[in-house]
């Protein structure tokens, strides 16, 4: 089911409305200064995929800037669930957004504020990708982000760009470059896989996001043997590794077989990955909620 703006029903601030009646504040600090937190969580068959580990990290992001949540994680679950209801929602993403509320704009905030707290559904293909076969094309561009990126703020500003120079170099995702080192994706997590068959990603830091696609993946792949280097790489060594990959709530794992025009590997989807993928698609299909 494809559903438009229309249709769709979303939540704002403790009320399900129609997603064109949807409203917030002119005086929201979201809009005005960027002052908020949000998080992107995968649907599939109808269910919550990491759910837990996404509202977790919402505590966490809220916590670092001292936003109060304004309900519990279980409150924003059964929210979800309902919006998956409502909206007939099979396939796809729920986005969640909270700020830090609204009054007159001024760099310095009220204590009392209240939260103001949404969410609508998205549809989108997270399993029939074309890229599972292709593989993705990376665009490095340089890191233009703030120190705190462990917290995952609506100041998205350096991605949005990333993204568009990417698109315009005919990829599909930009790779961020610091002090000569891959940081990570424009909305991603970044790996390779090293000619001795380790898994190379950064450790969390606050360089980093920690992603809960990641946190999943990492598990699934020591619990298989597989062997984990959390360490950063630089774009040489991702050329020439044997494979590349991403993973973020929107992409589940999926394969980088071009960085900068250059092939990594042989240029197509290496086994690694394509069994990362598989290995994500059963944990998301046997732990949904």
């Amino acid at each position: 089911m494809k559903h438009s703006a229309d249709s769709r029903i979303a939540y704002v601030n403790g009320a399900f409305v129609p997603a064109a009646e949807a409203r917030i504040s002119i005086f929201d600090r979201g809009f005005l200064f960027g002052d908020g937190i949000y998080e992107v969580t995968a649907v599939l068959d109808g269910k919550l995929i990491d759910s837990r580990p996404h509202t977790t990290r919402l505590q966490r992001s809220t916590n670092e800037i001292g936003i109060r949540m304004p309900i519990t994680p279980d409150e924003i679950e059964q929210i979800q669930k309902t919006l998956i209801e409502r909206n007939a929602l099979v396939e796809g993403l729920i986005y969640l957004q909270m700020t830090r509320g609204a009054e007159e704009r001024d760099f310095l905030f009220s204590d009392d504020l209240e939260p103001t707290l949404i969410m609508f559904t998205q549809v989108k293909k997270l399993i029939d990708l074309p890229a599972v076969n292709t593989g993705l094309a990376i665009k490095s561009v340089d890191d233009m982000r703030w120190a705190r990126r462990d917290i995952k703020s609506t100041c998205l500003l350096p991605q949005v760009l990333a993204k568009r120079i990417a698109k315009e170099a005919g990829c599909q995702e930009a790779w961020m470059i610091e002090d000569g080192l891959v940081t990570e994706g424009a909305s991603s997590t970044a790996y390779i896989v090293t000619p001795e068959g380790s898994i190379v990603t950064r450790g969390n830091s606050s360089k980093t996001l920690p992603g809960c696609t990641r946190l999943a993946l990492l598990q699934l792949a020591q619990e298989t043997g597989m062997r984990i280097d959390e360490r950063p790489f630089s774009l040489a060594e991702a050329l020439s590794a044997t494979e590349a990959g991403m993973s973020s709530a929107s992409n589940f794992a999926l394969a980088v077989t071009t960085i900068d025009g250059q092939p990594v590997g042989n240029g197509t989807p290496g086994p690694v990955m394509q069994r990362l993928r598989e290995l994500y698609i059963e944990h998301a299909r046997k732990t949904a909620v």
